[in-house]
Order: C-alpha cells, then structure tokens, then sequence
C-alpha cells in the first residue's frame, strides 16, 4: 500500500467496501475477514513525524483484527545513527510481518519497500497520504452514498493529502476540483498522470468556483510539520479559508472533511468545522476502520 494509483480500482473498492462492513461489526472483527494465522502476526510501525491518528488507528486496528505491534520513533533506530534504510529493511522482514512508516521523504518509503519482503504501507509522506484518503471516501459514502459521479472540491494548499485525492478521484471515478494558490498548485506530474487516466480534474485559483454544487469540501492545515515558511503561506492561502459563506456554493447536503489537526481561524473556521456539515470526527474514526481494510488486504485475508 504506497500509493492508491498503484493499486487498479477493484482493489481499493474492495478495501473500502470492507471498511464499511467492519465498522458494522464493531470492535469484533468477523473471522472470515481476517487474515490468517493473526494472531502471530505482528506490524510494526515506525514514525519520523508526530502521529496521533495514524498511529494510534494502526495500533488499535492491528489488535482488533487479533495481531500485535510494535511501534519505533526515527530515534530508536539505527537509522538515526546512520544505518541504511535498505538494510534496515531486510532486517526488520527477518522479524515483522508488515512494515507501516511514516516518513518525512516519500523516497524513504520507496527505498524501504523495494528492499522489504514483508508488505509496506504509506502511512503518510511529504508526496502522498493514500491511507487518509480511503478513509475520507468511506466518509463520503457513509453520508452520501457511491462517491462514483459526485463532485469533489479541495481548497488550500495541493499538498500531499490533494495529490491523493487526485489518485483516488481516478480509480474511484469522481469529479475533482482543486482551488490552490498560483504557488501552491498540485505536482503537474500527477496532474497529467490523473488526465491521461480519463481523471475529470480541474484545476482553479478561484475557490468559490471549485466549491460551486460539490458534495464534499476538503481542506488541510496551511502549515505542515517540517515547513518553514509558514508567514508567506498563511499570506497566500488566507482567500482559501473554508468559511460558512463558501460553504453555502456548495449543494445544502455538501459535507466538510479535515484530516486534521486542524486549526480553527485560519484554514477553516469553527462555525464550519464544529457546524452541522462537519464530518471530521466520524472521518478521524474510520481512519481505525481503513486501516483495519488495509491491513487485512496486505496480510492475506
């Protein structure tokens, strides 16, 4: 699992689908959708960033499915000294059964993957955040049904979370609208990648007009964790804050998705984030029940 535009569409509605059906279980995983022999499998997770959904979702969804883990900081491994990801790879496949990272360096994860002999997943990187995304797809529908069709806005910065979106918008076959800043568009390269798939993308600066009649409004915190120029990109996404006024361009059934944390007043404000279209804590929840799908996926169930 390191990006879902490497994954055909059947794969991911699968994932999804079984997403919803543990949900319904509860805390119970059915037997017949977990993988075999769990419970002497053990994951282990390993984070170069802060987590506090990403990891505490793979660590309880693990366990729900009746397996272990095991989770490292950047500073408890060898890495931090100067070992190489490749070997620390091969190592940890002797002992593990998957591999989840969190990387600050998508070339992390790749170099990890192409050395491992265990399944791999994308727990987030600076290029993508596939794991998020099926999450928020499983909001979508959970709320309003097949996303297939229904338009889709992101206003804010085409971040790592967007490039996924854009990923998920092709294999999951929806309209995609992204209003960003001239300077903070998408990486053209997964612009055209989504194009040449038959992906209906739009591209815009102007967010009323991305937002107009969508179904959903995504949007991301302006700063991320490792940037530094924070004051001159609080100054260019300030005319993209999800506030209620644009949210009325979308359709009155629209929902609002955050992946958070997020940080009220400035990408979104509180009377949208806390207001009745939010969704962020039902979307936060079944980051556990993705990961759940994911991991039964990779493991074999």
């Amino acid at each position: 699992m390191l990006d879902l535009h490497l994954l055909d569409a059947a794969t991911l509605r699968r994932i999804v689908d079984d997403a919803h059906l543990m949900k319904r279980a509860g805390k119970r995983v059915p037997a017949a959708m977990r993988p075999p022999g769990i419970e002497d499998l053990v994951l282990v997770m390993i984070f170069e960033k802060p987590s506090t959904r990403t990891r505490v979702s793979f660590d309880i969804a693990m366990r729900q499915l009746g397996g272990q883990t095991i989770a490292l900081n950047h500073t408890d491994l060898q890495l931090g000294r100067g070992e190489t990801i490749s070997d620390t790879a091969r190592v940890l496949s002797r002992y593990a059964d998957a591999i989840m990272i969190r990387a600050n360096l998508h070339g992390t994860l790749t170099e990890l993957a192409a050395n491992a002999t265990v399944p791999v997943i994308n727990g987030l990187t600076d290029e993508s955040h596939p794991c998020q995304v099926l999450a928020d797809v499983m909001t979508f529908e959970e709320n309003l049904g097949p996303i297939t069709g229904q338009p889709v806005a992101w206003v804010g910065d085409g971040n790592n979370v967007a490039v996924s979106w854009m990923h998920a918008a092709v294999r999951f076959g929806f309209p995609l609208r992204i209003a960003t800043p001239k300077d903070l568009k998408p990486d053209p390269k997964v612009v055209e990648w989504a194009r040449s798939e038959g992906g209906d993308i739009t591209i815009t600066t102007d967010a009323a007009k991305a937002v107009a009649g969508a179904k959903c409004v995504v949007t991301d915190t302006w700063v991320s964790m490792g940037q530094t120029d924070a004051a001159r990109r609080k100054q260019l996404l300030a005319p993209y804050a999800v506030d209620d006024r644009l949210m009325a361009r979308a359709t009155k059934d629209a929902i609002f998705l955050h992946c958070l944390p997020a940080y009220r007043g400035h990408e979104v404000t509180a009377e949208v984030l806390d207001g009745p279209q939010s969704r962020v804590l039902d979307e936060a929840e079944n980051r556990l029940h993705a990961q759940k799908a994911i991991l039964a996926w990779c493991l074999g169930a």
